[in-house]
């Protein structure tokens, strides 16, 4: 594992400590990969890439999206669910309008 991210689990692993490993994998490639992520702390990296993989994979919100919805709205209305889904992996960290971003 190279550094970027080993450190970047271990920020995951602080995060949300129960994620099942299917998750944390696509969480960890997601933070890795992203353009957007890379020059980030492994911190920022890990939060980022762990909402926004929730919010694609464990909501509808690309379902509303396909249905028209704003995307505004689309994240308003997937944000409990999330809220849910990061709280079973034991997440205490919560999601504000910046972070849903």
């Amino acid at each position: 594992m190279n550094p970027r991210r080993a450190a970047i689990a271990k920020a995951l692993a602080v995060l949300a400590p129960a994620i099942p490993k299917f998750d944390r994998d696509a969480v960890l490639d997601l933070a890795e990969d992203s353009p957007g992520l890379r020059t980030g702390s492994p911190q920022a990296a890990a939060w980022l890439a762990l909402t926004s993989h929730v919010r694609h994979l464990h909501t509808d919100y690309d379902r509303m999206l396909a249905d028209g919805y704003e995307v505004d709205s689309a994240r308003h209305f997937c944000s409990e669910t999330m809220a849910a889904v990061l709280a079973a992996w034991g997440c205490r960290k919560r999601l504000t309008t910046p972070d849903c971003d």
